[in-house]
């Protein structure tokens, strides 16, 4: 498993055109500060496909295209910001000027598109609007590693966190995470593809339910289960 992590670092690298004795993309400092300040960077869409996106996630990415032609699901473009008016109304009602500078707000980036294409979080989201469903395809690279060979934990918790607040925010608007409970089945190889299967269980006021699974490619093996609360935020505060 760790060879064949190196062997896609060496294709990335081949891809990109590195000359011999460079360091894989994502591991110079001053190449990642630049791509903060890239207007560029931040507008493109990540979630299609590029040249690091395996087999798997390429057949699951043209499997629900295809669903979206009759419109019952919609492919969710995503960026390495969020969108301009949610910034700022975070900015103005919710975020406190003390803890972050005008600089630092304009350098602040998702922390899921945060890595160079194919050493982090490569992934996907298709929702549906009449059954309150959220899929996520998601490949899991090399530089999330927890245990050698296998997906850190925590990468697993962020990408269903993201899964869910996702869906959440379409079907409610501005919303937090509460609570997250994950129940771990099985140890995911590392850069394999995972389906992440999210829906909304059930809706109290303000408070939104969720439960997720998150499976393999062919659906028969299952890694992990999850609940979760999420709260929407008071008018006050958004």
């Amino acid at each position: 498993m760790l060879r064949s992590c190196a062997a896609r670092l060496r294709t990335l690298g081949a891809v990109r055109g590195l000359p011999s004795g460079r360091r894989a993309p994502g591991s110079e400092r001053r190449v990642a500060l630049r791509s903060f300040s890239s207007e560029e960077v931040f507008l493109k869409d990540c979630s299609v496909p590029n040249p690091s996106w395996n087999k798997d996630l390429r057949l699951l990415f043209d499997q629900f295209t295809k669903k979206c032609e009759d419109g019952s699901w919609k492919r969710l473009s995503s960026y390495k910001r969020v969108s301009a008016p949610v910034i700022k109304d975070f900015k103005t009602h919710f975020l406190d000027p003390e803890h972050m500078t005008e600089e630092q707000m304009s350098q602040a980036q998702l922390f899921t598109r945060s890595f160079d294409e194919g050493l982090g979080f490569e992934y996907v989201m298709f929702y549906n609007d009449v059954e309150k469903r959220m899929v996520c395809l998601f490949q899991a690279g090399p530089y999330l590693e927890g245990v050698p060979g296998f997906l850190h934990g925590g990468a697993i918790a962020t990408m269903v966190d993201a899964t869910l607040g996702t869906c959440a925010m379409i079907i409610g608007g501005v919303v937090m995470t509460a609570n997250l409970n994950i129940n771990y089945k099985r140890p995911v190889p590392l850069c394999s593809v995972l389906v992440i299967n999210s829906q909304l269980d059930k809706v109290e006021g303000r408070k939104l339910f969720f439960s997720c699974n998150v499976q393999s490619v062919d659906e028969k093996t299952l890694y992990s289960e999850a609940t979760s609360l999420l709260i929407k935020l008071k008018p006050s505060l958004t």
